[in-house]
């Protein structure tokens, strides 16, 4: 039976993104200068007696991010999760013009309806599941980041005036 890695718990997270690198488990150990058994016994969810502390946890996820790794993130938001937190990405400081304030809540607003729209389709039998729950939690994910975008935004112009 194949196991299914749910996006909300943070060891399954950094599984599912370390096995999404480049190369796979092989190529992410290299690049961490550590064997690839050593790499898989510490994120193999099944195994309880290895786990990657918070620095490999860290360089995990940065190695991910820069490669491209579709989610690298995920393992933090399943942590913040874990403790009732949330988080989301800091755009880069840059020229804004009033039209990108305005798209910026559109698409603020847009995000929210995703996520309002999940929840409502999730709801229709009474009962969450796990892979509800997970688009459930992406969708906050996308209003949080959305909604940190439009905060920084406003930020940057009115450092600008």
């Amino acid at each position: 039976m194949t196991r299914r890695y749910s996006d909300m718990n943070q060891h399954d997270a950094l599984y599912k993104v370390a096995r999404a690198y480049p190369g796979g488990l092989d190529a992410l150990a290299v690049r961490m200068k550590m064997s690839v058994n050593v790499l898989r016994n510490k994120l193999a969810p099944g195994i309880e007696t290895h786990y990657p502390s918070f620095e490999e946890t860290s360089e995990i996820i940065s190695l991910c991010h820069e490669a491209g790794v579709k989610d690298a993130l995920l393992p933090l938001h399943a942590m913040l999760a874990r403790h009732g937190m949330a988080g989301f990405v800091v755009p880069e400081p840059q020229e804004f013009t009033d039209d990108d304030l305005s798209q910026t809540v559109c698409r603020v607003m847009s995000q929210v309806g995703n996520a309002a729209e999940a929840v409502s389709a999730a709801m229709m039998d009474r009962v969450i599941t796990t892979l509800e729950a997970d688009l459930i939690e992406r969708e906050f994910q996308a209003a949080l980041a959305a909604i940190g975008e439009w905060r920084e935004r406003i930020r940057q112009h009115h450092k600008g005036t």
